[in-house]
């Protein structure tokens, strides 16, 4: 069977998790599309030719699959529903009810892709809850790239990726006390500082950065990260979904304020303390590093750069699966509502049943 994909964005960043895909769709000889809902994800999908640009369109092509790096997708689009996920559990903060907004449910999935046991877990605990889905674990697409680990080469000088996310309340880029400090060591020569930002974070912040640009610093406008992380020795962060992908390579991360003092990674929480924190993760501690494997052994125990092959052979395998054990899916008034508004296209149609297709 000729199977028709669509992958389905909001966010530029939502990029490199889908690439890796869309070469293994291809490489199988099906069809795969792109669509964002957002203009930073339209803006980013310019230089593609395979992106459809309205929503009309996405009905019209009629996919078989939708593979989604969103929170939620259309319930009027034909196709089987794939939560792909745009970033790893980041932990940022829990719910009321301690739980994290990674693990919410929101009704439009038919399956969900996770990334490894962590995140397995927290989903099968919901499927019990709500059992209009199901959960099959098969590593993260975006992270494929990355893998399989080279030994980075060794320089004079240690260089340092800077990543921060988009939240006010914890962006370290936010922070002018950690810029001066870092502005100070990156003048002394000390080491070499590569930097991305969230794109949601203002321009004017990200114009701030850039202004450091110099011998022993370099702001990159991008969100592929993963070329960067492969030259980096270790990650300076505050809460962002990178350091987990960062982790993957079992190098150290040193962090400013993040919210949980977990024991894999370097936490600091005032700027006289960076400059020392760096010298102690570029010792690569043993028993830091230990704990960085137990971690990510829950996280992402897949090294093979094969997740987006695992993804796509059990989209198709549960696509043909008969879904009858699946209760429907919940009506979602007020969601359905919100994305019939944001895309400007108001239909009563939807798909509330686990979307299959029967091989004769």
């Amino acid at each position: 069977m000729h199977y028709k994909f669509l992958i389905y964005i909001s966010y530029s960043y939502a990029v490199p998790i889908g690439n890796p895909l869309e070469s293994e769709i291809l490489n199988r000889g099906y069809a795969v599309k792109w669509f964002s809902d957002l203009e930073d994800g339209k803006n980013a999908l310019q230089s593609k030719t395979n992106f459809l640009d309205t929503i009309n369109d996405v009905i019209d092509y009629e996919p078989h699959i939708v593979l989604a790096a969103t929170n939620d997708v259309p319930d009027f689009i034909s196709g089987m529903k794939v939560q792909i996920f745009h970033g790893f559990n980041a932990q940022k903060r829990p719910e009321a009810n301690t739980s994290f907004s990674h693990f919410r449910i929101r009704g439009f999935f038919d399956l969900y892709c996770t990334q490894g046991p962590s995140t397995t877990s927290g989903f099968k605990d919901q499927q019990r809850k709500h059992p209009h889905f199901e959960v099959k674990e098969t590593g993260w697409s975006k992270v494929d790239p990355l893998f399989p680990i080279a030994k980075k080469e060794e320089g004079n000088i240690p260089t340092i990726i800077i990543a921060s996310t988009f939240t006010k309340r914890l962006s370290l880029a936010l922070n002018d006390d950690v810029y001066n400090t870092i502005k100070q060591l990156s003048n002394s020569g000390k080491y070499n500082f590569m930097m991305v930002l969230h794109p949601k974070l203002p321009n004017e912040t990200k114009a701030k950065w850039k202004s450091l640009n110099g011998d022993y610093f370099m702001y990159y406008n991008t969100t592929d990260l993963v070329p960067l992380f492969k030259k980096a020795d270790i990650m300076f962060a505050d809460t962002t979904s990178a350091i987990q992908e960062f982790l993957l390579q079992k190098k150290p991360v040193v962090t400013y304020r993040h919210t949980f003092n977990h024991n894999y990674l370097i936490n600091i929480k005032t700027p006289d303390a960076i400059e020392s924190a760096f010298d102690k993760a570029l010792t690569s501690p043993k028993d830091l590093i230990e704990k960085i494997e137990i971690f990510i052994n829950q996280l992402h125990p897949y090294f093979d750069g094969k997740s987006s092959k695992r993804i796509v052979d059990t989209c198709v395998s549960f696509l043909h699966k008969d879904k009858s054990y699946l209760k429907n899916k919940p009506l979602n008034l007020i969601r359905k509502f919100k994305i019939r508004k944001k895309l400007k296209y108001f239909t009563f149609k939807s798909y509330n049943k686990g979307f299959t297709i029967t091989l004769k």
